[in-house]
């Protein structure tokens, strides 16, 4: 592991570490994103980065905070960085206006590092399984990243996160309960009553990433109900 050190951090509360947040870089290369998360001017920086190589850079000390959540929430809690550790992969991400790039897949070897890398934090910090998120779980209405080619399944079959066990497609079609349930999961749900569509999709790129339309379907429901169970057991 390699160290440069990032000037983007503040001191933590000391109402401890909970959360361990993945994010994609979005940028060309590794060396692009280490400049940026290594600039005071841009005001972000994650506790590591890793590059598609496996390379991992450690850029702030886990004691502190780390401005790589920004707005988000997650349960009760409001201040994601303070509670959290924060990984970024080097990869260019899906475009945007102005930003043109190939959304690929996570190397092996990147996602080797990384879920080495999570289980010493994750035992370091006693993070629970549902505690393991992705940015777009925490900041849904503004981030997609790690999105939909990021192998949730296979992390969580290390140890690493939350991956439901099974699915049942026998389960009935509620708007209301499912927004209940994501509530209870940890997702903020506040003002999204009106137009679902979105917070749907942010729950499907992490939990069925074949399918991340936003429509809700019983197959989406049986999901969040396995991975409920799974949370309250």
């Amino acid at each position: 592991m390699r160290v440069v050190k990032s000037p983007n951090y503040n001191e933590r509360s000391d109402a401890g570490i909970k959360y361990l947040i993945m994010h994609y870089t979005g940028m060309a290369s590794g060396a692009e994103a280490l400049i940026r998360l290594c600039d005071a001017k841009s005001e972000v920086a994650a506790h590591y980065l890793i590059e598609e190589n496996g390379e991992v850079y450690s850029l702030v000390d886990e004691s502190h905070r780390a401005w790589h959540s920004g707005v988000s929430k997650w349960e009760d809690d409001e201040d994601i960085n303070d509670r959290s550790i924060g990984i970024e992969l080097v990869n260019p991400g899906h475009p945007y206006p102005g930003y043109e790039s190939d959304y690929v897949s996570f190397p092996g070897a990147q996602m080797e590092s990384l879920i080495s890398l999570s289980q010493e934090i994750i035992g370091r910090h006693k993070i629970k399984p549902w505690h393991v998120l992705g940015h777009s779980d925490v900041a849904w209405r503004r981030k997609i990243d790690p999105g939909e080619l990021f192998d949730w399944k296979m992390l969580s079959e290390n140890g690493v996160g939350c991956w439901p066990k099974r699915e049942n497609d026998n389960i009935e079609v509620s708007s209301e309960h499912f927004l209940t349930g994501l509530k209870f999961y940890g997702y903020s749900t506040e003002g999204c009553h009106e137009n679902q569509t979105e917070i749907i999709s942010a729950f499907q790129r992490h939990f069925r990433q074949s399918n991340f339309s936003g429509v809700l379907d019983s197959e989406t429901m049986g999901i969040l109900m396995d991975l409920l169970k799974q949370k309250i057991s």
